[in-house]
């Protein structure tokens, strides 16, 4: 078990259920709370330690030790007051990182400025994954800490019988090869060699600025 990494999940309907779902399976520590007991019962087999109990009241907080987490999910549906407190209260208790689920941009604004540390919006970040598979070839995924940085595929065609190192991407447009799977072979190989020719139709996972992926001809 990490016992470095001690996860409370503030809000335990559908999102953060399945949140503490990949948390167990990393075999971590999780801290759920939520005043439905419906909610409770249908996460006691998955997190660690469970509560009944208001997030929104600061004393119960203190009382459960979430100031202790490392870090804290806050997922408390459609409540843009019960969101912020529970927040607020969380930043003052010490808990170093915070993570909120908005529901518009507007809500996000305001959890910016009470000082957490992520926000998300789950709606739109589903749409804007299911656009930029549609407009970029290839698209995996945004990378978390900026929304300009996306991972994808490739596959070879004029870069046949060179090598990562002829082709030089990080100092030429500041692309990162992760990975590359070979033409035939069913697995990825992780940070490949540099030395290795490519071959047409193979493919390689990188990583880099929208701008600077799209001026590549693989």
């Amino acid at each position: 078990m990490n016992k470095f990494v001690q996860v409370g999940v503030i809000g335990l309907g559908k999102f953060g259920l399945e949140f503490g779902k990949h948390l167990a399976k990393l075999d971590i520590n999780i801290l759920g709370i939520d005043l439905n007991e419906k909610n409770v019962k249908r996460a006691k087999h998955i997190f660690t330690q469970i509560y009944r109990a208001n997030a929104a009241d600061k004393e119960a907080l203190q009382q459960i030790g979430v100031g202790d987490l490392s870090h804290v999910l806050v997922s408390v549906g459609d409540s843009i007051a019960a969101s912020a407190m529970i927040s607020l209260y969380l930043k003052e208790l010490g808990v170093p990182v915070v993570w909120v689920k908005a529901i518009h941009e507007d809500h996000a604004k305001l959890l910016r400025k009470i000082g957490v540390d992520d926000v998300f919006i789950p709606e739109s970040m589903a749409a804007r994954q299911l656009a930029s598979r549609t407009t970029i070839p290839g698209f995996i995924d945004y990378f978390p800490f900026n929304n300009e940085i996306v991972v994808k595929e490739i596959k070879i065609q004029n870069w046949a019988e060179q090598s990562l190192r002829d082709l030089d991407l990080t100092n030429r447009h500041r692309i990162q090869v992760i990975a590359v799977k070979k033409n035939g072979e069913k697995d990825y190989v992780f940070i490949p060699k540099a030395n290795e020719k490519l071959a047409v139709d193979d493919i390689l996972v990188i990583i880099g600025e929208i701008d600077n992926l799209q001026k590549i001809n693989p």
